[in-house]
């Protein structure tokens, strides 16, 4: 019996669109043209490539999601997919950067800014004329944001911020940084706000940056205010809201990361499938051994399952759903299966993987984070628990 629903009735569409096809062949010509041949030379010395992220801002890269009369591109979260992951195919450190401008810091004054703060920044987020930050985590305080220490107390018309914050991307070289701070007791959802802060305000500076492992061309700093006053029309919605908006843009971030760690596993297959093939033992190609082709299954098959999941959850965020259950799936499993992959594509490289001349060092280093950042792989275990019993 022909089934007489719409498309849309029966949810995603895997075939691409025109507009995604040519998107997706945007930036992976971008890629490997402008990053490619630079993205070791980024990773040992730890460069935050400036100018390139304002070319990708040209190109209404870092305005993915903002709506054409904010100045962006008026894309959905398919094409934003497609994005990260061409982008992090080549260069996770890139990929992770352009991630948090768009969907943390863009992301969270689109999703909660009234008119006048929308047309006050968005426009030079989305053609990275400002680079943008995003401040939750603090030292003391990761998983238990509600234990932050960072603190805004009204003072007639500008609140007065003290605290720090860490692990802050763009931290340095970020122009305006969006920042959950505390205006009610320690320990209370409701006690939480969020403020934008420029830089170039008194009392606001970053800290030391961060000597990573991996993703060492994405910039990683503190969050530094020291009696920071902010006008008060910079609070993004109300008083008390910033947790229940931070979790919003969470839901949304980790569709980032999920992203972000199918493009590296994409990049960390593709180089093992090809050396596989050129490398020769006993007279042969070693991907005709069973032994290394039964993990190139493995690592295709769990990749296209990560990559259902993502587009499952990209799906839902289109539709205006919630997604909680859903991003938390998507960046969980995909991120585990980015380290598995980033790891048997050493394994398979053998010496070779292990030195500094093959990409799949690189993943591998920089696959690690993708378990970490946004929510650690237990935390999404929770979130999904949680959403399971309800």
């Amino acid at each position: 019996m022909q089934s007489t629903l719409t498309p849309e009735q029966r949810g995603i569409n895997f075939h691409l669109s025109e507009n995604q096809q040519m998107v997706i062949d945007m930036v992976r010509n971008f890629a490997e043209k402008h990053i490619r041949p630079h993205v070791m030379e980024w990773d040992e010395a730890q460069t935050f490539p400036i100018e390139t992220f304002k070319k990708l801002g040209e190109l209404g890269l870092m305005g993915v999601l903002v709506p054409e009369e904010y100045g962006g591109s008026g894309f959905g979260y398919h094409e934003y997919v497609h994005v990260i992951s061409e982008i992090s195919k080549v260069c996770g450190s890139i990929g992770l950067s352009v991630a948090a401008h768009n969907s943390l810091c863009s992301g969270h004054i689109m999703a909660f800014g009234n008119d006048e703060q929308k047309r006050r920044w968005l426009p030079k987020l989305a053609t990275a004329e400002w680079i943008g930050s995003w401040g939750l985590t603090e030292a003391n305080t990761g998983s238990d944001a509600m234990g932050m220490n960072t603190t805004a107390v009204l003072d007639g018309d500008h609140y007065v911020v003290n605290g720090s914050k860490n692990w802050i991307t763009h931290g340095k070289s970020g122009n305006v940084a969006v920042v959950m701070v505390r205006t009610g007791e320690k320990g209370d959802s409701k006690g939480i706000s969020a403020i934008v802060i420029e830089k170039g305000t008194a009392g606001f500076t970053h800290g030391k940056k961060e000597n990573k492992l991996g993703m060492r061309a994405s910039e990683t700093t503190e969050l530094i205010f020291d009696n920071c006053r902010v006008p008060k029309e910079n609070l993004l919605g109300k008083e008390g809201e910033g947790f229940k908006q931070a979790m919003y843009v969470l839901d949304g971030g980790r569709i980032s990361i999920a992203a972000l760690s199918l493009g590296m596993a994409k990049g960390a297959l593709k180089a093992a499938v090809e050396y596989s093939k050129q490398r020769q033992q006993f007279g042969q190609p070693i991907s005709s051994f069973q032994g290394i082709s039964f993990k190139i299954a493995d690592m295709a098959t769990e990749i296209e399952a990560a990559e259902l999941l993502i587009m499952s959850a990209a799906h839902l965020k289109n539709e205006g759903k919630n997604v909680t259950k859903q991003s938390a799936m998507a960046k969980y499993f995909a991120s585990e299966v980015c380290v598995r992959t980033a790891t048997e594509a050493v394994q398979i490289f053998g010496g070779y993987g292990y030195t500094k001349d093959f990409p799949v060092e690189k993943f591998y280093r920089d696959s690690k984070l993708c378990t970490i950042g946004e929510g650690t792989s237990e935390i999404q275990k929770i979130v999904i628990a949680r959403e399971i019993m309800r």
